[in-house]
Order: structure tokens, then sequence, then C-alpha cells
């Protein structure tokens, strides 16, 4: 016997479904990559990158060697200061005050630039101030910064595949951790300020330790290691995910806290070196590619745990 499906089931049914196509289509939009900004944008050493309270991607060596520019738009970008004494950038992070610190691999510096100079447009060198010094650091290259403020600087010898982990406290002191690893490379902390991540580029391998209030680590194991390409640039999401750039191979691999592969994301670029979370929500994933000089871009599941500090 046909049954006569009244008009407003029908209605509910339909919008139901159209709903349910809408969800599956953002799904589908998820984890895609698109460029951001275009090729040459930047030079191939294009790094850093970090994201601002206000939104401000901020990206080193932008159009030449020694100079911060600030992504504000799609394919918009402004140079916001050159460093003065031949400092070139690397790592980029801010802290809760909303502070600017560079990793200046040339000067064995972590520099400093004030919240209150990122308001304006360009930012004179002169304002650009050595945070902390040591001439015992090979090339401190990326950074990653606890929610008290205090600092670790990853420090790659590339010629000798050794590198060095730096802790530098509130009080701007530098402290060495471990002087015998793998070259150091991407260093990022978890969302409750627990463990500390240091990735080895050549051998591949990402290390966690326990991490203190005070900064002090203990506890290290392995994490995660690879067969092939080297390991870059490290960030966290919400749920403690680390998002690892892949050098060579072009992908962000995504790893549990539990050191499990998640899943990979593949980019346009073969060589990408970092990755931000940014956006309204903290869910863009962007991520610098040293070949192309330029930035692509994802959507992740999840906001980052920078965003949510």
């Amino acid at each position: 016997m046909l049954k006569i499906i009244p008009l407003f089931i029908l209605s509910t049914l339909a919008s139901i479904h159209s709903l349910a196509g809408h969800v599956n289509q953002e799904k589908v939009a998820l984890y895609q990559t698109e460029d951001w900004v275009t090729d040459g944008t930047f030079t191939k050493g294009i790094e850093g990158p970090a994201v601002a309270k206000d939104g401000s991607l901020y990206v080193v060596n932008y159009q030449e060697e020694g100079t911060v520019g600030r992504v504000v738009g799609e394919n918009e970008v402004e140079l916001l200061v050159k460093l003065n004494n031949g400092s070139v950038g690397n790592g980029i992070r801010f802290d809760g005050s909303g502070n600017m610190y560079i990793a200046d691999y040339v000067n064995h510096n972590v520099l400093k630039v004030a919240a209150k100079e990122l308001d304006n447009s360009k930012v004179s060198d002169q304002l650009v101030e050595v945070y902390a010094h040591s001439s015992l650091m090979s090339q401190p290259n990326d950074i990653a910064i606890m929610d008290n403020g205090i600092l670790f600087a990853s420090d790659p010898n590339w010629s000798k595949n050794s590198g060095q982990l730096w802790r530098i406290d509130t009080k701007q002191q530098v402290h060495l951790l471990e002087g015998s690893m793998g070259t150091t490379n991407g260093v990022e902390v978890s969302p409750d300020n627990k463990t500390l991540y240091v990735n080895e580029s050549a051998q591949r391998n990402i290390w966690q330790y326990k991490l203190a209030s005070d900064g002090t680590i203990s506890e290290k194991r392995l994490l995660i290691s690879f067969d092939d390409f080297g390991l870059d640039g490290m960030r966290t999401d919400e749920q403690g995910n680390l998002y690892v750039a892949r050098y060579g191979k072009g992908v962000i691999a995504i790893v549990s806290p539990e050191g499990k592969l998640l899943r990979e994301v593949a980019l346009k670029g073969k060589f990408p070196t970092n990755v931000a979370f940014g956006g309204s929500d903290g869910k863009t994933v962007f991520v610098t590619l040293q070949k192309r000089g330029a930035i692509e871009k994802f959507i992740s599941e999840f906001s980052g745990r920078s965003f949510s500090k």
C-alpha cells in the first residue's frame, strides 16, 4: 500500500540531508592544502612562522635575508623590520603579553620585539633588543615557550650532524639542557606545559621530556622515529597532537601524544620548514615552504595550543 508522507516531514528530511551534505563537504575540506602566499614572496630561508593576538602572521626573510614580514591577508605581506648587525631570524614565538621572540642564528641570540612596537606598520631595527645571548650556541634555530614565559631553543650544528638544547629563563639567563644530541631542530611544549618535544632532523627522531614548571627536564624517551626524510618545525594542537614539518617529503605529519602517526597532510611544496596555527578559530595551519619561498595553509579539526593561550 502506498504511504503518503506529510509535506512537513519531507521538508525536514530534505533539510537534514542538506545539512549532512554540508557537514560532509566541511570534512572533505579538512587537511586540504592551498596557497596563501605565492612563490618567491619570501627567500628560500623562509621560516618562523607565528601568529600574533591580532591574527597577523609573522614570517622571517621577506624578500631578503634578515627581515621579518607581516602577512595580513592572502598575498598581502608588508615589511615589519630589517634586523641589524647582520642578524638573520629563524623561529618566532609570542609570549602571553604579545612580545615577539626571534631566534637569530647568525649572532647566537634570541631577539625580542616588545608588543607595543608591533602596533606600528614598521619597526625600527633599534627597537629590536637582544633578549638572550650565548657564544656557546652554534645557531639557535627554533624556539618554544611555556605559558610562564620560559623559552627553549634548539641549536643544530649541521656540518657535524649534532646539536644542543637550551633553556632561557625569565631572567634572560641561558642554560644548556643537553649538549650531545643529533641535529636538534623543531621544539615544542605540550598544551598542559608538562612535556617538551625536540626533534633531530638528520636522525629523524622526536624526543619527549617530562617538563617541570621551572623549565627543568627529565625522563627523556623516544616518542617516534621515521625511516626517511628530515624533520623541521613542530607545533601542538589543543589535543596535544604534534604537527611536524617533514622536510623533503612534502607533508605535515600529525603525531599523537602517544607517538602514533595519525595522518600525513600532503603539501604542494616538498620542503616545509615550519607550521603555525591561526585564523579566527585557531584551526588554520600555515606552512612555510623553503624552495618555493611561499606559504600554504590547511584547516585542522583542532585549534592550536598557542591559539588558546
